[in-house]
């Protein structure tokens, strides 16, 4: 009943956008200026950042699918120095294309000035062996140093890091190379033994020969994934000794087929057991409920998150979670294709969910999503959100008046639990168009404020400084397990400055085909001292940190508790 007095309500108040999406779209009323946070986000020119990679997506008058979908994005520090790296996906040689020249994945290394330098090939990561598609980040081997998982049409690839600016592909001996198209994969502890395990999802059984286009024009068009065979996912066990095993089929995962494209790991019921939120594409959304004793349970139907609220299965693309509205369970988002809305879907603590999208259902009518994250972008504590959007055919406008295929970014405040459209101030780059699919969040400046990369299908990549008016305080905190899982997937963050507590779970994936800077900013508002901070680490152990160090990063030492950030100045 409350999904359908909130859609009511909705409709009610503006009754034209029954008739007029498009309308509805252009007059959206932009929220007050004076309320917004006054945090402006700036693109950053290839010729500030030295960053001239350009993805290639192998488009042809085929239209073969896999060419429409990346790339992934990543933002890591793969040296341990205390800045952000970069590293893009391409695509690469498979049984449709056939590169004229090497293409190269981008590796790049953050020189603490705004630019980067492109190290890929010296660091051995550059070579596409496969048709690129997303990339995780994780350190399996807990040696300290993060490792990169490459998503692909045709097999993934595991790249060990050295710990000397180098990396060793260890695909064959670690058991992690998956053979046929997947897209987004998130590393995390599924069964609390302190070792991350990997999930990847499986979009479809693609198959070439099959093609889709308009018997009128004489064109070839992008096939909907309707016309392709669902596929399997597949979770993979770490053992401890550089190898994993695949218990899709013993843990449940494998007791349903997909057309998956994203994935987030959360913690929806409190637990303390980490499950997966997967998108899919054409049919029902999954969400794998963790039972414990390495078993899930597919309850997407029963939560309420797997149809539409008409009972419909939709196009699913970027997902995430976080509790956007404070009250201590998390929330699940997913991107959907044009028409069928966004879903913002509120945890009601008994594991069902219901839909509540607020405006976000009528600015997204006629766009296409695809990465997307919550993140603080103004330090106030509290998640807001950003999407990046683009039509999956570039023949979409001889189809439909109503879609374009660039299309542009948006971006969220989150006031008192409520998404707010703030897009028209938040920068110019708002006004542009973009092919987007991967979106990575990170600090690459260490200012304390988060920035946004965006990767679009066939073009460079947009990097966005967030430049706000730094009103307010953070404290950055890098979370160093012990006896936990080496990322601190699944740890809960609870913070108090200003006469106000804020809690946060540290998720794993997130967004579409990308990975996010590991660390937390933990906003403060205006407040000008944070009185403590607990981490509840996986492992059951609780560090607490009073009074630390504002407007900077440290360090949270499982068993410790806090220490000085390794090699940040």
């Amino acid at each position: 009943m409350r999904i359908r007095l909130h859609r009511l309500a909705a409709l009610i108040a503006s009754p034209t956008c029954l008739l007029f999406s498009a309308y509805c779209q252009q007059k959206a009323v932009p929220a007050d200026k004076s309320e917004h946070s006054g945090i402006v986000f700036q693109e950053v020119s290839p010729k500030t950042s030295s960053i001239t990679w350009i993805h290639d997506n192998a488009q042809s008058d085929q239209r073969y699918y896999p060419e429409s979908i990346g790339p992934g994005c990543a933002f890591l520090d793969y040296d341990n120095d205390g800045w952000m790296d970069i590293f893009i996906v391409n695509s690469g040689p498979s049984d449709f294309f056939t590169p004229q020249k090497p293409l190269r994945n981008a590796l790049y290394h953050n020189n603490h000035d705004g630019t980067f330098t492109d190290v890929a090939e010296q660091a051995g990561i550059g070579d596409t062996k496969s048709f690129g598609m997303g990339v995780a980040v994780g350190d399996y081997d807990g040696d300290g140093w993060p490792d990169i998982y490459i998503t692909a049409y045709g097999r993934n690839t595991l790249y060990h890091n050295n710990g000397n600016g180098t990396f060793t592909d260890v695909t064959e001996k670690s058991g992690t190379g998956l053979s046929g198209w997947f897209m987004s994969a998130v590393w995390f502890d599924y069964d609390n033994d302190g070792k991350l395990d990997l999930f990847a999802v499986n979009h479809v059984t693609y198959d070439k020969s099959i093609g889709c286009g308009s018997s009128q024009t004489g064109r070839r068009y992008y096939c909907m994934p309707r016309v392709y065979k669902p596929a399997q996912s597949h979770l993979l066990h770490n053992n401890g000794d550089g190898t994993f095993t695949d218990v899709s089929r013993e843990s449940g995962i494998a007791s349903v087929l997909g057309k998956s494209f994203g994935v987030v790991a959360t913690d929806i019921d409190n637990d303390g057991r980490m499950d997966l939120f997967v998108s899919n594409d054409t049919v029902p959304d999954f969400l794998f409920h963790n039972l414990g004793n390495g078993k899930f349970k597919e309850i997407g139907l029963e939560a309420g998150v797997a149809y539409s609220d008409t009972g419909k299965a939709r196009s699913g693309m970027g997902v995430d979670s976080a509790d956007f509205d404070g009250d201590g369970w998390q929330d699940l988002f997913v991107a959907n294709i044009d028409v069928e809305l966004f879903s913002l879907y509120h945890n009601e603590h008994n594991l069902t969910f219901i839909d509540t999208p607020g405006e976000i259902a009528k600015d997204t009518r006629n766009l296409s999503g695809w990465g997307l994250k919550f993140f603080d972008y103004d330090d106030d504590g509290d998640p807001d959100l950003i999407l990046s959007n683009g039509y999956p055919d570039d023949m979409t406008g001889l189809v439909s008046p109503l879609t374009t295929y660039r299309e542009p970014l948006l971006m969220y405040e989150n006031r008192g639990g409520v998404l707010h459209n703030v897009s028209r101030e938040s920068g110019p780059v708002f006004e542009k168009k973009f092919l987007a699919r991967g979106l990575a969040v990170g600090d690459f400046d260490n200012d304390g404020y988060l920035d946004v990369l965006v990767c679009s299908n066939g073009e460079a990549p947009v990097l966005l400084h967030n430049e706000g008016v730094h009103k307010n305080h953070w404290v950055g905190v890098q979370l160093v397990a012990t006896a936990s899982n080496p990322d601190s997937i699944g740890a809960i963050l609870t913070w108090s400055a200003g006469g106000a507590k804020k809690r946060r779970l540290k998720t794993g994936g997130g967004s579409f085909l990308s990975a996010h800077d590991p660390r937390e900013i933990l906003g403060m508002g205006n407040a000008t001292r944070m009185d403590s901070i607990e981490v509840r680490w996986p492992s059951g152990k609780i560090d607490r940190v009073e009074n630390p160090p504002v407007d900077t990063y440290i360090r949270i030492v499982e068993g410790k508790g806090m220490a000085p950030p390794a090699g940040h100045p």
